[in-house]
């Protein structure tokens, strides 16, 4: 498969760029707020050497990116592809956050629409992990139609494990939306 798990993704208000190691101070500065992490599974990400990890987990993905400002530049927040199943014809979309400035301005409904009309390319199924707490989260997958299948228990990249839901959109059903 021919699918880069970093290209550069432009809407009408975010442009999607790969994430690099010197991206970390401006995404932290943007992380470091308690309250963008209170409902997550993660409530401590906010510190800096808990984020730091978080940061070296999704280097280590290579499917993680930046969102940032298509007008000003600045950066918003972040979001990956990652756990691609050749086998399954599937890939899942997540650990997204955006600071505070971003809620409620439609920034995580045009990131999950450019990431899942370029993960369709090549995949049947996308698949997202929402903390079972996480009610923001769980709305913004019901606006997008994702169907939650089944709950499990996560374990996060040098954090401990937690129940997640599993939502899923199929290609199919994301390409007969009703608009």
């Amino acid at each position: 498969m021919d699918f880069n798990k970093q290209p550069t993704l432009t809407g009408n208000k975010v442009v999607l760029e790969p994430l690099l190691a010197d991206d970390f101070e401006s995404l932290y500065a943007v992380a470091s707020d308690p309250l963008i992490w209170e409902q997550h599974p993660n409530k401590d990400r906010w510190q800096a050497s808990v984020f730091r990890n978080f940061f070296t987990g999704a280097l280590a993905s290579n499917g993680a990116f930046k969102v940032l400002d298509k007008d000003s530049g600045a950066v918003l927040g972040s979001s990956r592809f990652y756990n691609y199943d050749e086998e399954t014809d599937s890939i899942f979309i997540g650990y997204t956050f955006y600071g505070l400035k971003s809620w409620g301005k439609g920034i995580n409904q045009e990131v999950k629409t450019l990431m899942l009309n370029y993960a369709f390319r090549f995949v049947s199924a996308v698949y997202f992990h929402v903390g079972a707490e996480n009610k923001r989260s769980q709305i913004a997958m019901e606006r997008l139609s994702a169907k939650k299948i089944k709950e499990e228990v996560v374990a996060y990249f040098g954090e401990a494990s937690r129940l997640n839901f599993v939502y899923q959109i199929e290609k199919e059903d994301w390409e007969n939306k009703p608009l």
